[in-house]
């Protein structure tokens, strides 16, 4: 038993096993559940006949309900047990996939898409502290590479399957899908996992609640509708930004009050917890970044199929599997020190993303992409479970829920951000290769001039339309390189964010600071 009452639930053998993979299926069907939404989205926009911005609300009410469960899954786990409120959130989640499925208008699919995304906010951070707990402190490295597989796998797994979905079927099987993992993973999880306490009964902090979720709700829209609404030119996002800052503000100063919070914050005094938050805005950064561009780069400029783009990414999926097992076996035994592990895991996944805006042309073919890709699964490999084991091993087992829940949180908000800034990027880095390109396209360029007289001339109406094409698809694919690189800036940029992080004492005692 610890310190805050808790029972130990160590498991072994047949048991720990079972545990195991009704904790990672459980968080695999959430985030593949994300990325195959993204690819077929376009899909869902032409059945219900919506506008892009209003088809953007499956992701965006998807995300805000998902950010706003995170921080408190660890008072609700405590209040309704471990087991129960995980078993819900499967089961939540797996009934509004079904409903999504069956939903017979756009308003029906935005709602049980918000129903989804509380349920899955429910899984990551609690898989992760449930794994923690199911593991002795000597097996943590195995712990967090069972974790790393779903959260890392996941976002490559999700494109191609939603391709092969897109391609073959109708988009109400990227929800239908879920159906059979969901049931599964409930059964399990009932049967099977254990409490570490038995649930009681604690009062509920509305009010702080109530900020927490108006705050995080409105970032979660500014970042998602941002760049639709061209930013702060747009009184609505100004709005919500100014809710954002003031309810968040409201929200800390009254936690940090209040006897009964919904949310501990005091656990952010330890190094480990907001040390280990940024590092994981900065995985999530990294994560999500290129998930995001290098699909659609494949797809518009390149014409691959979706399910030609979702193998693509599964190059560097596979990567992540060969090696993640190698890295946690050497950090769980504390062979390589985590900080060092991540470091070179950001530098790896910078050189990468330079490689790959390096490669980034209107005639490139699936295997150039093959190398910098294996390169970038290295690093992510190198990254999570150093990660997870610093930050969840350098704190008190009593903390490890909250722990757990801040560094999903931010790894998810990381995510958004970095989604929000290269969609900005990506599209006004468009209009400004093409302003520049179409400067350099005169009669008095040689190459324009060989290029209207070997298509009828400069007075041919077609052969200037086929040139205005050509800048376009040529500013495309240049703003695309320019993601690629920012991300690669960012990303080693931020390397040395490591040092701020002390090196865990694996079955030795937590140092508190």
């Amino acid at each position: 038993m610890t310190e805050s009452g808790q029972h130990v639930v160590i498991e072994y053998g047949l048991r720990r096993a079972i545990v195991s993979v009704a904790v990672i299926t459980a968080t695999l069907l959430e985030i593949i559940d994300t990325t195959i939404v993204n690819v077929a989205l376009p899909n869902i926009q032409g059945n219900f006949g919506v506008p892009i911005d209003q088809a953007a609300w499956i992701v965006t009410g998807y995300i805000i309900a998902n950010v706003i469960v995170i921080p408190i899954t660890p008072w609700l786990a405590e209040r309704f047990g471990r087991r129960q409120y995980f078993f819900a959130s499967i089961v939540i989640f797996t009934i509004a996939s079904l409903m999504c499925g069956l939903a017979g208008s756009f308003g029906q699919l935005v709602f049980w898409r918000i129903v989804q995304g509380l349920g899955g906010g429910g899984l990551i951070s609690t898989s992760q502290a449930i794994l923690r707990d199911t593991y002795p402190i000597t097996q943590q490295g195995t712990a967090q590479g069972i974790f790393a597989m779903g959260v890392i796998v996941g976002p490559a797994l999700g494109p191609v399957l939603g391709g092969w979905i897109t391609d073959n079927l109708t988009w109400r099987w990227a929800f239908f899908i879920n159906l059979p993992v969901g049931i599964a993973a409930a059964a399990l999880v009932w049967n099977y996992l254990r409490n570490p306490m038995e649930p009681h009964f604690k009062k509920l902090d509305w009010i702080g609640l109530g900020l927490l979720a108006a705050g995080l709700g409105s970032l979660q829209y500014v970042l998602e509708q941002g760049q639709t609404y061209d930013w702060f030119s747009d009184g609505n996002i100004r709005l919500f930004a100014a809710t954002t800052a003031t309810c968040l503000t409201g929200f800390v100063f009254w936690t940090l009050r209040s006897k009964i919070p919904v949310v501990d914050l005091h656990v952010l005094r330890l190094r480990q917890v907001w040390a280990g938050s940024l590092l994981g805005a900065v995985l999530g950064v990294s994560l999500y970044g290129s998930v995001l561009v290098l699909p659609q780069y494949l797809q518009n400029s390149l014409n691959f199929t979706a399910t030609m783009s979702g193998l693509t990414i599964m190059v560097r999926a596979g990567a992540v599997m060969l090696f993640t097992p190698i890295t946690a076996m050497l950090a769980g035994r504390g062979i390589i020190d985590p900080r060092i592990s991540t470091a070179l895991g950001l530098i790896l996944l910078g050189i990468s993303n330079w490689m790959l805006a390096s490669v980034t042309t209107t005639q490139s073919e699936f295997g150039t992409f093959v190398f910098a890709l294996i390169l970038s699964g290295i690093g992510l490999s190198q990254m999570f479970v150093p990660l997870s084991i610093a930050v969840l091993g350098g704190v008190p087992q009593k903390d490890v829920p909250s722990t757990s829940a801040f560094f999903n949180l931010s790894r998810q908000i990381g995510g958004s951000i970095a989604t929000a800034v290269l969609v900005t990027l990506l599209i006004r880095g468009v209009t400004v290769h093409q302003s520049d390109l179409a400067a350099s396209i005169n009669l008095h360029s040689t190459a324009t001039a060989q290029y209207l007289q070997a298509n009828g001339g400069e007075h041919s109406q077609s052969a200037l339309e086929n040139l205005a094409s050509i800048v376009g698809a040529q500013a495309l694919v240049q703003s695309y390189a320019d993601t690629a690189r920012a991300t690669a800036i960012v990303t080693i940029v931020l390397a040395p964010l490591v040092l701020l992080l002390r090196r865990p004492r694996l079955g030795g005692p937590v140092v508190v600071d």
